[in-house]
């Protein structure tokens, strides 16, 4: 008998004084068995991070010909492709030759250096990449934070996130230390 993914509720007071985006979102958020509490955070703050009023989650690790997060246009163009993790350089590509614009979190502290030196010469021609860190310290933090119910309050300025909820802070600073490319 396969697993189900596991249903959590988030809700996201989102102030980005650096975009000067200020939303609320209720968010449904399927996690598949195979995912880690930290990834699925992730997910949420990279939500955060590029929230709009047409981002949305997909099917994610379900499916292998979508991202985490898209944006798409009216004519259903994909926007913006937001991926997590370490991937092969074939399905960056795939998302950069899909997307017009392409954000890559990574996380995995010393993992990202060794998959960087794998990958960079052929990631740095695309044009349309971002690669952004995220400190493992704080994605671990964040981990913390996980329950089926969930309120944050989201501040975002000068570069740093903060998420909290009733009891808990937690800020975190995504570094572009993997240069744009």
């Amino acid at each position: 008998m396969a697993l189900k993914a596991t249903i959590f509720k988030a809700t996201l007071h989102i102030a980005d004084m650096d975009r000067h985006y200020y939303a609320d979102h209720h968010l449904t958020i399927a996690r598949h068995p195979s995912e880690t509490d930290e990834r699925m955070m992730i997910r949420l703050l990279a939500f955060a991070l590029n929230s709009t009023d047409t981002l949305e989650f997909t099917k994610g690790l379900s499916t292998d010909d979508e991202p985490e997060l898209w944006q798409k246009s009216l004519t259903d163009d994909i926007e913006l492709w937001v991926e997590l993790g370490l991937p092969d350089e074939d399905r960056v590509r795939k998302a950069c030759n899909r997307s017009q614009q392409v954000i890559l979190y990574t996380y995995g502290g010393r993992a990202v250096p060794v998959w960087w030196e794998k990958h960079h010469n052929k990631l740095e021609r695309f044009g349309n990449l971002t690669i952004v860190d995220l400190p493992a310290e704080s994605t671990a933090a964040l981990a913390r934070l996980v329950e089926r119910s969930m309120t944050f309050q989201v501040s975002m300025q000068d570069g740093e996130v903060t998420f909290s909820n009733d009891t808990d802070l937690v800020s975190i600073t995504p570094e572009q230390k993997l240069p744009k490319v």
